[in-house]
């Protein structure tokens, strides 16, 4: 009876949504939008950065900026991603209707966090200069680079804790405070830029220092709200720390998330790496396009988030046949919206990447970046979709394995391949649209034949 009672009174909390019961797509739609304005505002941290780096401290400083993308996802993406299947435990409970489970799944998630963020911070602040060389890093940029980097890495708590709080309430159903923080802070991550720069003019690092003091604002906010007492999420300081069972339980779910991140990060740097050894033009044209595409991958995330989050709850409640059908919904949403994203990025590429550096060498690499990849938006958002519902089903090992055979082996190795013979650019770009389709026509078998909505019984079993 207690269970019951707590579930009536999150759904009665602002924000806080069951979505085990009620129309299927409102529901989703209502769930998504506010995570799609938030994942925009996200985006506008390091895209102001680089836009206002780029107006007003050069092709170098840009290239600093933009070409930090890659290294920086590899660093925050195997914490990230493990911290995914904290999420997906949330959610299950939550649809289950278990209190204790959930309160001990969030505390557990919040020591994960800091523990993750001081080791980010140590590990990025000191391994800086070996990461760049290692990536064949231009030498006109490694000085801006490793400035950059440095003061960056400096707030890895903040960024973690943020994403740990943002994943706590969008496993609860909670889509909108996510979106009023990161609002705020943007705008002051934004601020702080113009000030810091265009004002004060000081370097490369001002930009990384912005991006810290708005990072650290928003997880103020987020936690303000999660140590409110009487909630089903309420966060008591004296509770966290980890929790055996249910630490376990996370990293069951999270661990596959986490290394599936990891090497896809790992191969976007070898990627990046290939494409540095190209010139600075080169790098900052990467950089750029992977700043726009950030923005063109925004549906995308949000379907997905929503679909994991919405599965997990049904799944966790026992509503199979309601499962699948949010499940397809979020797959057809985000293989349309992406495409017509691409097809808008390909006719207006010239003007996306002129905005941030309209130097000719720049915007010849971005254009033709964009331009090859931009159509076939709509099989990188149906791998992502069927990977979400996996996540959400409690079937994170199955993306891991596509990703780490596909995204990661083949990748590297059709790129060292044509490299070889070739040394041609043309061939690193097309590297995506080609394993993009494989790894698709994969997850189209396994998403019919497999019986992914028993994922949880037979981890419990």
């Amino acid at each position: 009876m207690q269970q019951v009672h707590s579930k009536a009174a999150a759904k009665q909390e602002s924000h806080v949504r069951d979505m085990t019961s009620g129309n299927i797509y409102s529901l989703m739609l209502s769930f998504a939008l506010p995570i799609f304005l938030s994942q925009v505002f996200q985006q506008l941290y390091n895209t102001a950065d680089a836009f206002i780096v780029g107006r007003h401290l050069g092709t170098n400083a840009l290239a600093a900026v933009t070409s930090s993308g890659t290294l920086i996802f590899l660093l925050i993406s195997f914490f990230m991603g493990t911290a995914m299947g904290g999420g997906v435990v949330i959610s299950r409970y939550f649809g289950a209707s278990d209190e204790v489970q959930v309160s001990r799944a969030v505390h557990t998630m919040m020591a994960f966090g800091i523990a993750s963020g001081v080791i980010l911070t140590i590990v990025g602040v000191a391994f800086t200069p070996t990461f760049l060389v290692w990536m064949q890093t231009d030498p006109e940029v490694m000085p801006e680079a490793v400035e950059y980097f440095r003061y960056y890495f400096m707030g890895a708590l903040a960024m973690v804790m943020y994403n740990i709080c943002r994943s706590v309430m969008n496993a609860l159903g909670d889509s909108k405070r996510p979106l009023y923080y990161l609002i705020f802070s943007s705008i002051l991550n934004i601020a702080l830029d113009l000030l810091f720069i265009a004002g004060f003019h000081w370097g490369v690092w001002a930009a990384a220092v912005a991006t810290v003091i708005s990072q650290a604002a928003s997880v103020v906010l987020c936690m303000l709200h999660l140590l409110r007492k009487g909630n089903i999420f309420t966060v008591e300081i004296r509770k966290i720390r980890f929790h055996k069972d249910t630490l376990i339980e996370i990293v069951r779910y999270g661990l596959p998330s986490g290394v599936q991140n990891s090497v896809i990060a790992f191969a976007n740097v070898i990627v990046q790496s290939q494409i540095n050894s190209f010139g600075k033009f080169a790098m900052a044209a990467y950089g750029t396009h992977a700043k726009i595409e950030g923005f063109a991958f925004l549906p995308i995330t949000s379907f997905n988030m929503a679909s994991t989050t919405f599965i997990s709850q049904n799944l966790g409640a026992r509503q199979y046949e309601r499962a699948k059908k949010g499940a397809r919904f979020c797959i057809l949403a985000a293989v349309i919206l992406a495409e017509l994203t691409g097809v808008f990025y390909y006719l207006f590429a010239p003007q996306f990447v002129g905005m941030f550096d309209n130097t000719p060498g720049v915007l010849g690499f971005g254009v033709q970046q964009a331009r090859t990849v931009a159509l076939f938006y709509f099989l990188l958002a149906f791998s992502h979709s069927i990977a979400a519902v996996c996540r959400g089903a409690g079937k994170a090992f199955v993306p891991m394995v596509i990703m780490l055979s596909i995204w990661c082996v083949l990748r590297i190795s059709y790129i060292g391949l044509v490299m070889h013979f070739t040394g041609d650019i043309r061939y690193i770009y097309w590297a995506y649209p080609l394993t993009w389709t494989i790894s698709s026509v994969i997850y189209l078998i396994y998403y019919l034949r497999s019986d992914w909505v028993h994922g949880f019984e037979e981890k419990k079993a």
